[in-house]
């Protein structure tokens, strides 16, 4: 049977790793004519004669193959870690929970309630907003807020709606959990709530990024599959279906809403939202963000806003803000969204955090198209930043980064015991993410992609003064980019 792809693009490739056996998959590495007859692969150009375009798309049908076997078991393990690490805070920790076990007054966790926490909240247990921050510093305040709100979105619907109403004092929209149409079951989640300190009032969209435990979400991210849309150029499928691509239509306009609440489409729910929300307030800006995958998702949106031509609902858009971003396209797909974020005059702000693996990632060379189109707000360990062309070791995989990578690991775990005593108690890490830095001495880019430091750098990482007026540093760097007039870094002065 034909892929659904056919019905709406000419050019794509499409993994289908449940099709394939490990004894496959190593013919399709080592010969290249088999390429051209396995029923595991769907594509519309040749990879014959490309041995590291084989040898890319073999990893990622690897690691798809291996969380198909083992997804269940990866699910189980993040679900009883969750469970111990929540006994464990509800109850005041080991001894005391070791003592509450003899007397009968244990507390069992709910994982639907506002008190239950996600890996990634017990990692950070951080939930209020930096009030040092001013309001009137809006790129500052947009960037921390966005933060914050991208590492809420992984947690539950009761949580995040207590902590936006009772402890941000502002007016919570919604909790969804968004259907894939190609997986046949919810992948996407996201939260929006709305700022209303602020004139105009600020609606803030987070999409969740990928749960260290989600094989779903894993899956998605290390899929090298990607479609052409027409006029746009090549892009990641596998995020392109967590936002709500359709089967047999790829991205209509509009779409007829289903009956089952549980199968809304995240782009179509999201905009339908945004429209009903600014009509009434017509003052009123948004913003999209993320962290990871969230953040993939979020400058996505705006893709599709531009090829559906939302021209009302892109001037209503202050800016994106993404966290630990992966790559989402090709050349001629940056090319276009670098022209369309200008024409809008939509402001694109891309955090990345020292060795962070995620937004290197997928591979950006001559075999692997992947590239990211704008400037990066890129931190050091120190978390004092430059705006870059692009991340330095843009592919992570290098042997001249190996001790470089070592001696940040070593840092971050001696940083993590000092900084309270520097910065403040807000900046004590947890006994877990102090484990976790451990773990970084052996896959430095794992741990340096994890909320903790992206919330940091927002906080404690300074923007240069041009970024905070107008459309900043970044928008001028842009400019000059696509014109070919400058190739400097711009240095952000802690």
């Amino acid at each position: 049977m034909a892929p659904y792809e056919r019905q709406f693009c000419d050019h794509f490739l499409l993994l289908k790793p449940e099709e394939a056996s490990f004894y496959d998959l190593v013919r399709f590495l080592l010969f290249s004519d088999y390429s051209e007859t396995c029923g595991f692969l769907d594509f519309t150009e040749s990879l014959e004669a490309d041995f590291w375009r084989r040898w890319y798309i073999f990893n990622s049908l690897l690691v798809q193959k291996l969380l198909l076997l083992y997804g269940k078991p990866l699910v189980l393990i993040g679900n009883m870690l969750e469970l111990w690490l929540n006994l464990l805070l509800r109850n005041g920790g080991f001894l005391k929970l070791f003592f509450k076990f003899f007397t009968g007054e244990v507390v069992l966790p709910d994982p639907s309630s506002a008190t239950f926490t996600s890996v990634v909240g017990c990692l950070d247990g951080r939930v209020e907003l930096d009030k040092s921050i001013r309001q009137d510093d809006h790129i500052k305040y947009n960037a921390s807020l966005a933060m914050m709100a991208s590492k809420l979105s992984y947690e539950n619907a009761e949580f995040v709606h207590t902590i936006i109403r009772d402890h941000w004092n502002m007016e919570y929209l919604g909790f969804y959990n968004f259907w894939n149409d190609f997986q046949g079951q919810p992948s996407t989640q996201a939260i929006m709530f709305q700022e209303t300190k602020n004139n105009p009032n600020l609606i803030v969209v987070g999409f969740r990024g990928t749960d260290p435990f989600d094989p779903i979400a894993i899956g998605i991210d290390v899929d090298f599959s990607w479609i052409e849309l027409k006029g746009v150029g090549k892009a990641h499928s596998g995020f392109m279906k967590a936002l709500g691509l359709q089967k047999d239509k790829g991205w209509p306009k509009e779409i007829e809403k289903g009956s089952d609440p549980q199968q809304q489409f995240a782009y179509y729910e999201v905009r339908s939202k945004l429209r009903e929300i600014l009509q009434k307030n017509k003052r009123a800006k948004f913003i999209l963000t993320g962290h990871s995958l969230g953040g993939a998702l979020a400058i996505l949106f705006v893709t599709i806003l531009a090829m559906h031509e939302e021209a009302w609902l892109l001037d209503k858009l202050e800016g994106v803000y993404t966290f630990g971003q992966p790559r989402v396209g090709n050349k001629q797909f940056g090319d276009y969204m670098k022209e369309k974020l200008n024409e809008n005059d939509v402001r694109y702000l891309r955090y990345v955090y020292c060795n962070d693996v995620v937004p290197r990632v997928p591979y950006d060379d001559d075999c692997i198209f992947f590239e990211h189109f704008s400037p990066v707000l890129y931190y050091n360990v120190y978390y004092n930043g430059k705006v870059l062309w692009e991340e330095p070791n843009k592919n992570y995989f290098s042997l001249l980064w190996v001790i470089p990578m070592q001696l940040n690991a070593v840092l971050e775990l001696i940083r993590s015991f000092i900084i309270p005593y520097i910065r403040g108690s807000d900046y004590k890490e947890s006994w877990l993410m102090k484990m976790y830095r451990v773990f970084g001495l052996i896959i430095p880019g794992l741990v340096a992609h994890s909320s903790q430091d992206y919330i940091n750098i927002t906080r404690l990482g300074s923007l240069p003064i041009d970024l905070q007026n107008s459309l900043g540093a970044t928008r001028r760097l842009e400019l000059k980019w696509n014109t070919g007039k400058t190739s400097e870094a711009k240095e952000i002065k802690p």
